[in-house]
């Protein structure tokens, strides 16, 4: 089992359409790979996402928004900044370094 088993993730970018939409398609890629079922994988605009926030187990967001979720954060979310929101590559690398992946 894995650490992210029946966890709930979000996926926010600005605007939440286009590059969060595609962040969780490359979340959900990298934990088909690991064979990882979480209770809700969705994706946001970073507005409704900093309110959201904790709510949520994980949140993944662009570098340039991480600051948004600090009180989430302090709160025991754990947020995952990304250099390139579309990498699986860097969405696997970072939720290894987190701990989350085996």
């Amino acid at each position: 089992m894995s650490k992210l088993d029946n966890k709930k993730m979000l996926a926010c970018c600005a605007n939440g359409a286009g590059s969060s939409l595609m962040m969780e398609k490359a979340v959900d890629k990298v934990l088909k790979k690991y064979n990882v079922k979480v209770a809700e994988l969705r994706h946001c605009p970073v507005s409704e996402g900093k309110s959201a926030a904790r709510n949520y187990d994980v949140v993944l967001c662009a570098r340039t928004f991480a600051k948004n979720f600090d009180d989430a954060q302090k709160a025991g979310t754990v947020i995952i900044p990304l250099k390139n929101v579309m990498s699986a590559k860097e969405i696997e690398d970072a939720l290894k370094a987190e701990g989350l992946l085996d």
